[in-house]
C-alpha cells in the first residue's frame, strides 16, 4: 500500500541538499506539505502537478543523508527523531487519498506488503466505524461520483457524508482526518469531466483490496482482512450500509470468491468424506489434521471455510447489507451454479452436489441466507399436492431423489432433508408436511367410532392378514391391541400409544432382549432431548395446542399425503427389501417428523387409533402392513431366529460380518425393531401433544 509512496521517495535518492541545517530543511518541506492541504481551494489538481512530491523527495534525501552521517555513532539523527515523534507516516497516510493507495494493494495475491496492507485497511475500517460518513468518501472513486453527476438522478448522499461536505463545517489546525481528511479522501469533481473507461483503476478500492487480502496464503493476514471486512459491513449507519450495497462491489466480491471455490471443489468427492468433514468455520478454515486426508479434501475445507464467513458476515451485518448478500449468495452460487448439478444427468454430479448442499444447510446460521435456502428449495408459496402432480420444482425433483434407482443417491437427498428439518423456518415443515395435513381429511367423517381396534384397521379386508396368516405360529403376537383407552378429553392415553408400537413386532422376531444396552429406556433418553430441543426450535411459531373439531357432518373430501410423505411411507414399506444403510436413513427422517410437536403431526405419524378415512395410510397402517409382510416371509427362512440373533450382533460388531443368506431381509427386521421402540419412546414423551410427561418413568420394555 505504501510501496508506491516509497517508490515515489526513493527516487530522489540521486538528489542531494545543500550544506544547510538539515532540521530546519526538513521541517520546512513538511509545513509545507501540510499547508498544502490547510489552505488550498483546488481539490481537483493532481498532486504530480503541485510541490508535493518534490518536498517529500527533499525530505527522503535528508534522511538518507543523515542515516550515513549518523552511521558511526549508531544514533538516530534529529530529523530522524522528529519524523517519528510527530507521526508523519501516519499523517501521510490520513493525508493521502485512500482510495489511491488501497489501489496499490490487494490486486497481487502474495504481494510483498501485504502486512502492511491490511494494517492500512484496519485503520481505515476502524474511523468508518467510528464514523460511518467516511464510508461514502473512502468508498467512492471519482469514477462512481462522475456517474452520478452525469445521470440525471439526483446525488444521494447520506446526510452524514453532507454534513462534512457543508461550508461551514469547522476546520481543525493539524493535518488530521477532519478536514483534511475529508478534502483528501473526497474530492468531488466537476460534472463536466468525462468518465473513466472501463477497466481503469477506479475499480478499486478498500472492498476489492480487503477481498484480495482475504485470499492470501498467509493465515494472519487473511483473518485479519476478513476482521476488517466483517467491521466494515456492520455499521450502524442505515445510509452507509445502503450506500455499502448500491455503490461497492461488497456483495458481488464475496459472492464471487464463494462461486470460485465451489467450482474448484472436485466433482468426484464421496458423500461421506463430505458429511464427515465438520468443524470447519472461517477462523480456521482448514480441517484438524489429524483427520484422515482424502482428494479434495483441502478445496472443501476451504470452500466450507469461506461459505462460513458469509454465513457470518450476513448473521452480523446491518439487515441492509445482510439481505442483499444473502439474495447475492441465493442468486449467484444456489440458482445459477447449484440448481443445474442437481438437475443434471450425471449421478456423480447429483451426488456431489446434494451432499455440498447438506454441509452448506449443516453450517448455516443466519436467518437472512435460512430465508433464500428455503425458497430455494422449497419454493415461496407452499400448496398442497396432488397425486398426479409431475416434478415440476426443485423440490419435487428432491423429494424424486429419496426414491431413486441409485441407493446412494437417495441415502444423500434423504440426509439433505433430514438436515432441513432441523433449521428453525416454519416454511420447511410446512410445505413438505403440514400443507398437506391441514384440514384433517385423513379422518374418517359422518361414522360412529370402531369398536375395537380390528374395526379400525379393518385386517379381514388387508391381503397379508389372510386365514392362514392368522392361525400360523405367530398368531398370538402378530393380532393387534384391545381397543385403546381414552382420558377424559377422548385423547388416546399414553401408555395403549406406547403399547401399540412395542407390541407390534412379535417376540418371535425380536431380538433386543437378548443384548444389553438395546432397551426402550435408551431411546425415552435420546427422545426426550430431542424433543424438548424441537419443541424449543418450533416455539416461536404458535402452534395450537390440538387439532381442530371435525365436522361430522362434513362430507368426506379425497385426502393426499404429500409428495414428501408418500416417498416416505413407500421407501417404509419396502424396509425388508432395502439395504440397511438407506433404511437408517429414511427411519431417521421419519422419526425427526414424529418429533415436531404439532397436533396434526402427532395424530397422523404417532396415534395408532384413530379412524382412518377410506383409502388413506398412516405410519402406523404402513408398519401393520410390513409386518404381515414379515410374517410370510420369515416362515421361509430356516432357523429364522438365530439367523437374525446373528445379524444383529454382526450390525453391533460382536462378530465378524460374514454374508448369510437373507441378510437384506434380517437386516431390515431389526431396523424395524428399533424403530417401533423409538416411535414409542417419542410418543412417550410427546404426551401430552403440548409438553412432555415430566412425571412419568420410562415404562418397562414391552409393556407400560
Amino acid at each position: 500500500m505504501l510501496s508506491r509512496l516509497g517508490a515515489l521517495l526513493q527516487e530522489a535518492v540521486g538528489a542531494r541538499e545543500p550544506s544547510i541545517d538539515l532540521l530546519e530543511a526538513f521541517v520546512e518541506h513538511w509545513k509545507g506539505i501540510t499547508h498544502y492541504y490547510i489552505e488550498s481551494t483546488d481539490e481537483n489538481t493532481p498532486a504530480k502537478k503541485t510541490d508535493i512530491p518534490w518536498r517529500l523527495k527533499q525530505m527522503l534525501d535528508i534522511l538518507v543523508y543523515e542515516e550515513r552521517q549518523q552511521m558511526a555513532a549508531g544514533e538516530a539523527g534529529p530529523c530522524l527523531e522528529y519524523l517519528l515523534q510527530h507521526k508523519i507516516l501516519e499523517t501521510l497516510c490520513t493525508l493521502g487519498k485512500a482510495e489511491k493507495l488501497l489501489r496499490l494493494g490487494g490486486t497481487v495475491p502474495g504481494s510483498q506488503t501485504e502486512k502492511e496492507e491490511v494494517q492500512f485497511t484496519t485503520v481505515l475500517c476502524s474511523k468508518i466505524q467510528q464514523d460511518p460518513a467516511l464510508l461514502t468518501y473512502i468508498l467512492e472513486g471519482k469514477k462512481i461520483v462522475k456517474r452520478k453527476k452525469s445521470s440525471k438522478e439526483p446525488t444521494t448522499l447520506p446526510r452524514e457524508a453532507a454534513s462534512i461536505q457543508d461550508k461551514d463545517h469547522p476546520r481543525s489546525k493539524a493535518p488530521d482526518m477532519s478536514p483534511c481528511g475529508a478534502r483528501a479522501l473526497s474530492a468531488q469533481p466537476p460534472a463536466e469531466t468525462e468518465e473513466e473507461p472501463d477497466g481503469a483503476a477506479g475499480e478499486s478500492n478498500l472492498i476489492t483490496s480487503l477481498v484480495g487480502l482475504c485470499k492470501s496464503k498467509k493465515g494472519r493476514v487473511a483473518l485479519k482482512a476478513q476482521e476488517n471486512l466483517l467491521l466494515l459491513v456492520s455499521v450502524a449507519s442505515p445510509a452507509a450500509a445502503t450506500y455499502l450495497v448500491q455503490s461497492s462491489p461488497c456483495c458481488a466480491a464475496v459472492v464471487e470468491h464463494l462461486c470460485q471455490l465451489y467450482q474448484s471443489v472436485p466433482p468426484f468427492l464421496d458423500p461421506a468424506d463430505v458429511a464427515a468433514l465438520e468443524g470447519v468455520s472461517w477462523r480456521l478454515p482448514s480441517a484438524p489434521s489429524d483427520e484422515a486426508s482424502f482428494p479434495g479434501k483441502d478445496a472443501l475445507a476451504a470452500f466450507l471455510g469461506w461459505f462460513d464467513y458469509c454465513d457470518h458476515l450476513i448473521t452480523e451485518a446491518h439487515m441492509v447489507v445482510a439481505d442483499a448478500l444473502a439474495k447475492a449468495v441465493a442468486e449467484k452460487l444456489f440458482v445459477e451454479i447449484l440448481q443445474p448439478h442437481l438437475l443434471h444427468v450425471s449421478e456423480q454430479s447429483v451426488l456431489t452436489s446434494t451432499a455440498l448442499l447438506t454441509a452448506m444447510l449443516r453450517q448455516l446460521r443466519s436467518p437472512a441466507l435460512l430465508r433464500e435456502a428455503v425458497a430455494f428449495l422449497l419454493g415461496t408459496d407452499p400448496q398442497p399436492a396432488a397425486p398426479d402432480d409431475g416434478p415440476r420444482t426443485l423440490c419435487a425433483h428432491l423429494i424424486g431423489h429419496c426414491d431413486h434407482l441409485s441407493d446412494e443417491i437417495s441415502i444423500t437427498t434423504l440426509r439433505l432433508f433430514e438436515e432441513l428439518l432441523q433449521k428453525p423456518h416454519e416454511q420447511v415443515i410446512r410445505s413438505l408436511v403440514l400443507c398437506n395435513l391441514e384440514g384433517r381429511h385423513y379422518v374418517a367423517r359422518g361414522s360412529p367410532e370402531p369398536e375395537s381396534y380390528e374395526d379400525t384397521l379393518d385386517l379381514e379386508e388387508d391381503p397379508y392378514f389372510t386365514d392362514g396368516f392368522l392361525n400360523s405360529s405367530f398368531q398370538p403376537s402378530a393380532k393387534p391391541p384391545p381397543a385403546p383407552a381414552t382420558n377424559s378429553d377422548g385423547k388416546t392415553a399414553v401408555t395403549e400409544i406406547v403399547n401399540s408400537f412395542l407390541c407390534l413386532v412379535p417376540e418371535e422376531a425380536k431380538t433386543s432382549a437378548f443384548l444389553e444396552e438395546t432397551g426402550y429406556d435408551t431411546y425415552v433418553h435420546d427422545a426426550y432431548g430431542l424433543f424438548q430441543e424441537c419443541s424449543s426450535r418450533v416455539a416461536p411459531w404458535g402452534w395450537p395446542l390440538g387439532p381442530t373439531p371435525l365436522d361430522p357432518h362434513e362430507p368426506e373430501q379425497p385426502f393426499f399425503e404429500g409428495h414428501f410423505l408418500r416417498m416416505l411411507f413407500d421407501r417404509m414399506s419396502r424396509i425388508l427389501e432395502q439395504p440397511y444403510s438407506l433404511n437408517l436413513q429414511v427411519t431417521s427422517v421419519l422419526s425427526r417428523l414424529a418429533l415436531f410437536p404439532h397436533p396434526l403431526i402427532h395424530e397422523y405419524l404417532l396415534d395408532p387409533y384413530i379412524n382412518l378415512a377410506p383409502g388413506c395410510r398412516s405410519l402406523f397402517s404402513v408398519l401393520v402392513r410390513v409386518i404381515g409382510d414379515l410374517m410370510q416371509r420369515i416362515q421361509r427362512v430356516p432357523q429364522f431366529p438365530g439367523k437374525l440373533l446373528l445379524v444383529r450382533k454382526q450390525l453391533m460388531g460382536q462378530v465378524p460380518g460374514e454374508q448369510l443368506d437373507h441378510q437384506t431381509l434380517l437386516q431390515g427386521v431389526v431396523v424395524l425393531e428399533e424403530f417401533c421402540k423409538e416411535l414409542a419412546a417419542i410418543a412417550f414423551v410427546k404426551f401430552p401433544p403440548h409438553g412432555p410427561h415430566l412425571h412419568l418413568s420410562p415404562p418397562r420394555e414391552g409393556h407400560v
